[in-house]
């Protein structure tokens, strides 16, 4: 079997390390030693993007760079003239996607409707800029494995600091490695209507199920 090759390390914020290591075409970030996100399942990502953006959406922020999947596919759906701003906490996974993963999902960073912030996403949510659509693709989804602080986007307050954040009419979806019926709740009784959809990680190729939730106004 290839052996795989370390390409870069990096710390995040909370002192965990992130590795990204590629084997022949395949590359995965792991944080201490987890995977957390591989180029061969990005299915449910791209699936997000598709349900949450479209021709009519102009202004999108995206919370969670990953490999550069969920950006792609929302550029793919949106218009020649909609912005993306991209909040993504570690500087180097940004440099990352400038680098050795960028033709993954085929530069989306060199777009020119895209900028990115080095930051973390609830900093950018509560900087008093409105948004038609809000893509959070950040840790394991609400249930928060590799970064504490990332429990303070899925809860109460959380999530209305994201309400009110987005236009009337907007979309908060929310990308996760497992269903949880309670996060279901908890953007009900923040005043979205809300649903949970399951969908492969793999997109046609199958794999294992992810969930999406989607969060209207």
């Amino acid at each position: 079997m290839i052996p795989w090759q370390t390409l870069g390390r990096a710390r995040a914020p909370d002192g965990g390390e992130l590795i990204l290591y590629q084997r022949d075409g395949e590359f995965v970030i792991r944080v201490d030693g987890r995977e957390l996100m591989s180029s061969r399942a990005h299915g449910s990502e791209e699936e997000m993007a598709r349900r949450a953006c479209g021709s009519s959406v102009r202004d999108v922020l995206i919370g969670g760079l990953g490999l550069g999947y969920t950006v792609r596919a929302a550029l793919d759906s949106l218009s020649a003239d909609a912005r993306v701003v991209v909040a993504e906490i570690v500087p180097a996974v940004v440099d990352w996607n400038r680098g050795p993963l960028a033709h993954l999902a085929g530069r989306p960073l060199e777009d020119p409707r895209v900028s990115v912030e080095v930051s973390d996403v609830g900093r950018v949510l509560r900087a008093g800029r409105r948004w038609d659509t809000i893509l959070l693709d950040v840790d394991n989804g609400p249930i928060a494995l590799t970064r504490k602080g990332n429990h303070a986007l899925y809860g109460p307050t959380g999530l209305t600091v994201a309400k009110s954040a987005l236009r009337r009419g907007g979309v908060l979806a929310v990308w996760s490695a497992h269903c949880d019926e309670g996060f279901v709740s908890r953007l009900r009784k923040a005043g979205f209507s809300a649903e949970a959809i399951d969908v492969p990680a793999r997109g046609v190729a199958g794999g294992p199920m992810h969930t999406i939730f989607l969060a209207r106004l």
